[in-house]
């Protein structure tokens, strides 16, 4: 992980609907999920539209067996975070491109639920020095960005309004998850709550590792949340807007 910077500032919380649009199933809940907790404990409505089942995920798992299972996840785990709407667009877990066709599914979301924050995942090249982020994820974040603006834009999709997707220029604030970001959420009451809805993803952690699924997921929670000796632990973004 990323020194904490410096200095940082609280996330806008001026707001009262939030979409998640992330690449695959269990991608919220590496880190973004414990402030998720958080917000929906305050009463805000959080929402996810994931890209793709995460077919590909599982290594010696058939994509139509893995499919199904990771949504099946992926649905038991948002619970813990009090989530309770959840859209799959159904791109091609591990061929995500970017492109029109990415971005009016993104922002043909972004009109359905009418967000005023839209989080995401970072989407640059690496995680940190040595650590090559997903094809996937780079799409899929620089996708998000931009259909923020389509979703207000009239003209950029305007097949979406003759479906009745009228458009919407209500999102104040984009906000990509990532250790260095210079907004944070404060999540002490939301950790448990992230380690639950990771360890539902219990096939796709037991291919990744022989540690038991809790303590796999417990690590990886307080990692993307400052580590061990964070006080709070913090959930981190950059936001624009």
């Amino acid at each position: 992980m990323q020194a904490e910077p410096v200095s940082t500032s609280p996330m806008p919380d001026d707001w009262q609907r939030a979409l998640v649009l992330m690449a695959h199933p269990d991608d919220p809940e590496y880190g973004v999920a414990a402030a998720v907790a958080v917000w929906t404990a305050a009463g805000r409505d959080v929402r996810y539209v994931l890209a793709t089942r995460g077919e590909a995920g599982i290594a010696g798992l058939a994509p139509a067996e893995s499919g199904p299972e990771r949504e099946r996840e992926q649905r038991r785990a948002i619970d813990h975070v009090g989530v309770r709407e959840l859209e799959f667009l159904d791109h091609p877990d591990g061929r995500i491109e970017y492109g029109v066709a990415l971005r009016r599914d993104l922002a043909a979301a972004i009109r359905r639920h009418r967000p005023e924050l839209v989080v995401t995942m970072h989407f640059g090249d690496t995680w940190f020095p040595g650590a090559w982020n997903s094809a996937d994820h780079r799409a899929l974040g620089r996708a998000v960005v931009d259909a923020v603006g389509d979703a207000a834009n009239e003209w950029i999709f305007p097949e979406l309004t003759q479906q009745g997707l009228e458009p919407w220029a209500g999102v104040r604030w984009t906000a990509v998850n990532h250790p260095g970001g210079d907004r944070h959420v404060d999540v002490a009451d939301g950790i448990e709550a992230a380690v639950a809805s990771l360890a539902e993803h219990r096939k796709y952690l037991e291919a990744l590792s022989g540690d038991p699924v809790h303590e796999q997921a417990r690590a990886q929670v307080v990692r993307a949340t400052g580590g061990p000796d964070a006080d709070p632990p913090r959930v981190h973004f950059t936001v624009y807007g």
